[in-house]
This record gives C-alpha cells, sequence and structure tokens, in this order.
C-alpha cells in the first residue's frame, strides 16, 4: 500500500470518527475532555491526512508521466 493511499484511508476513518463523535455525544460528561471537541478536532486531522494523500497521489501520478 502507497503511503497516499494509506494517508486517504486513515485521514477518511478518522474524518468518520471525529463526525460521529461531534454529532451523538452532546450529553456525554468526560472529565477533562469535551468529547464534541475532540470531535472537532479529529475531523480537521482527518481532513489534513486526506488533503495530503489526495496531494501526494496526484503528484506521484504526475511524476509517473
Amino acid at each position: 500500500m502507497s503511503k497516499a493511499t494509506r494517508n486517504l484511508l486513515e485521514g477518511a476513518g478518522t474524518l468518520v470518527v471525529g463526525l460521529v463523535l461531534w454529532l451523538f455525544t452532546g450529553d456525554v460528561e468526560v472529565p477533562f475532555v469535551t468529547l464534541t471537541k475532540t470531535g472537532v478536532v479529529m475531523m480537521c486531522v482527518g481532513g489534513s491526512l486526506v488533503l495530503t494523500g489526495g496531494y501526494q497521489a496526484l503528484r506521484s501520478s504526475a511524476a509517473d508521466r
């Protein structure tokens, strides 16, 4: 598996988990952590991984030409 594919898959998974946390954990109380804010952070990290993986995939396909 290439690095671009791995970044795309990890980013998509992190983005989905963050979205689930953000949408469905508003009523859950956990000490020291707000799960909705954690979900937003995970969505940002996942989005950046997806963008990085997309950039790497485009760059590697352009280098093959």
